[in-house]
């Protein structure tokens, strides 16, 4: 059975968050996390987001939890795909986050048993708009029984499919590798930004009209902007009360950052209105 690199230490929790976007697109709405997160390119057409990992570190949540949340957040208040990438002693997983729709995951144990239904695999694949023959050929094979291949090798199957659609991610990162090691990596890597919560409101500092210049500018300011953000506002407010009630940190965040997100978009479309 393959085993991950790194030694006994690599079986501590790790996370990853792959963003379909460029970094100058995800840093906004990651600042909306409540969590110390480390932003690099993952390819033309990609961002991987390193988070600080807080919720479980402590001890508040399990990584899959917090990482599935915030993948949801994200996902609902960008027009881009989200999928998270964690794994602890025990398991190995995945989330994948694409706009309102209900967020579909797998998970294998750490001997690479898959316990996942078939039917995410198909999901996964029909959402993130790939190959229904060639690659999905590839993803079934991860939901078969396979003696040599642990869960971290399962993740690595997972992300060597995605390279096709463009994504390159960074040597150093990947499954069962352990999150300070995660950090220390993606901290040199070139352009990585960190963002953090106190940074949160830069955007509304920027030149009025400038992110309406670009390819998204309908989702800054019009009807279509004004529809995403009262839809996040809407969401946001129960999935925030859910979570207190859960006591789960990560549909907490996630509530939390819908409702931030949405009521800054309809401060933003009424004040450039007045223009």
């Amino acid at each position: 059975m393959s085993t991950a690199s790194g030694g006994p230490s690599a079986r501590g929790p790790g996370a990853l968050l792959l963003c379909r976007a460029h970094p100058a697109s995800v840093g906004p709405a990651a600042r909306l996390l409540h969590e110390r997160i480390l932003l690099a390119g993952a390819g033309p057409e990609w961002s991987v987001l390193v988070p600080e990992g807080g919720p479980w570190r402590h001890g508040a949540e399990s990584v899959d939890r917090v990482l599935a949340g915030w993948a949801a957040a994200l996902a609902v208040s960008t027009p881009w795909p989200v999928l998270a990438l964690w794994w602890d002693a025990d398991r190995s997983g995945c989330t994948l986050a694409s706009g309102f729709r209900r967020p579909v995951g797998y998970e294998w144990l750490a001997d690479g048993t898959p316990v996942g239904e078939d039917e995410a695999m198909r999901t996964f694949a029909a959402r993130l708009g790939l190959d229904p023959v060639l690659d999905m050929q590839d993803l079934e094979h991860l939901t078969k029984p396979d003696p040599g291949a642990d869960g971290h090798a399962r993740v690595r199957a997972l992300l060597a499919v995605l390279t096709r659609t463009g994504m390159v991610l960074p040597a150093g990162l990947g499954p069962g590798v352990p999150l300070d090691r995660l950090r220390e990596v993606a901290r040199i890597l070139p352009g990585a930004e960190q963002t953090e919560w106190d940074r949160r409101i830069a955007a509304v500092h920027a030149e009025p009209g400038t992110s309406e210049d670009g390819v998204l500018g309908s989702w800054f300011r019009g009807t279509r902007a004004r529809v995403l953000a009262s839809a996040e506002v809407g969401a946001g407010l129960p999935l925030t009360a859910w979570g207190v009630r859960r006591r789960s940190a990560g549909w907490i965040a996630a509530g939390a950052l819908l409702t931030v997100h949405g009521g800054l978009g309809l401060a933003y479309d009424r004040l450039r209105a007045f223009d």
